[in-house]
């Protein structure tokens, strides 16, 4: 199984941290977002995902783009330990609360629109991280009354189970911290954050502990 990832990048590293929560075993395969103008608009990496979008993950004769598919894809062919929880209800908030991060925070702040916003409408460095910290705010407001409505009981999104929910937060949050976002209005989230991280499924795919980190 290979993995064609980014260190920075929030979509691989929740992939990442699914890959780990199944315990299986992978071939981290780094694509260069930034150098040379991309490696994820080379035509090769096109031929292997024709969005030059990351992550991809190869398995076999199967080949997927886009996070969530991947992680659907392995919660199918490995069910245990299992992303998503039993119960229907709960379940369905888990993939809403995914979602709200994947659809609704993550692309107004991914790399290419940043990029975009820059190169089009030459904003100063200021009203960018505006932009940015503006979207983030929202998007976790959102997901901190989410959490609190549910009456969160902790240690993760969905109380005693790490779900798909866990692994799309804790790469939105270190987007956040990384770009000086204050987190002191969402204590629940931080919680989550924390107890996450003790986990080594969440520490070996952190950021700073892949093969191209820094580079």
């Amino acid at each position: 199984m290979k993995l064609y990832s980014y260190w920075r990048s929030s979509a691989a590293y929740r992939t990442r941290i699914a890959l780990n929560l199944k315990r299986l075993e992978y071939e981290v395969i780094p694509v260069h977002m930034l150098k040379d103008g991309g490696d994820q608009n080379n035509q090769a990496y096109q031929s292997i995902n024709p969005q030059g979008l990351i992550p991809t993950l190869v398995d076999d004769d199967v080949s997927l783009g886009q996070s969530l598919a991947i992680m659907d894809y392995l919660e199918a062919k490995y069910p245990e330990p299992a992303l998503y929880p039993k119960n229907i209800q709960d379940r369905a908030f888990a993939q809403q609360f995914a979602l709200a991060v994947a659809c609704d925070i993550h692309p107004l702040n991914n790399l290419r629109v940043l990029k975009y916003i820059k190169r089009t409408l030459k904003p100063d460095d200021d009203a960018k991280d505006a932009w940015y910290h503006h979207w983030i705010r929202t998007g976790f407001t959102a997901l901190e009354k989410l959490l609190n409505d549910r009456r969160w009981q902790g240690p993760y999104c969905l109380d005693q189970q790490v779900t798909i929910a866990d692994t799309c937060l804790l790469p939105q949050i270190y987007n956040a911290r990384r770009f000086g976002t204050p987190m002191d209005d969402f204590p629940t989230l931080v919680s989550v954050e924390d107890a996450c991280m003790k986990l080594e499924a969440f520490q070996r795919a952190a950021p700073e502990n892949q093969v191209d980190a820094n580079t």
